[in-house]
């Protein structure tokens, strides 16, 4: 199901966006992160203001952030450092067919207290 956020600013007018109203990106939610997911489940598409950022995304879902331990934007990790006490970069922007992972800590890792082998 899409819904649809916006940004408190004005639309994106620069770069390729311009002129654009709105966005469509794909959320993806991984490990202990899935239990927010709803009834749309893990993976959803969401219509999104032009200009809108990570930090839209994680307020719109309700994301508790402590639980964050990585974010990827179309694979690239956008918060290196999050998991060492780092906090999430909310100010990365979004553009029209991105996706956007996030994931909680993975059992048996580094995040849970066990070493990873």
């Amino acid at each position: 199901m899409d819904e649809a956020i916006g940004t408190n600013g004005p639309a994106a007018t620069i770069g390729h966006n311009a002129g654009v109203v709105s966005i469509t990106v794909e959320i993806r939610l991984f490990n202990s992160l899935t239990r927010h997911a709803g009834p749309d489940g893990p993976v959803r598409r969401l219509e999104l203001s032009a200009g809108a950022t990570v930090g839209d995304v994680v307020d719109r879902l309700r994301l508790p952030v402590a639980d964050v331990f990585l974010v990827l934007l179309n694979g690239r990790d956008v918060t290196p450092g999050l998991y060492r006490g780092g906090s999430i970069n909310r100010d990365a922007v979004l553009d029209h067919g991105d996706v956007l992972a996030f994931s909680g800590p993975v059992p048996y890792s580094f995040g849970f207290g066990a070493p990873v082998v």
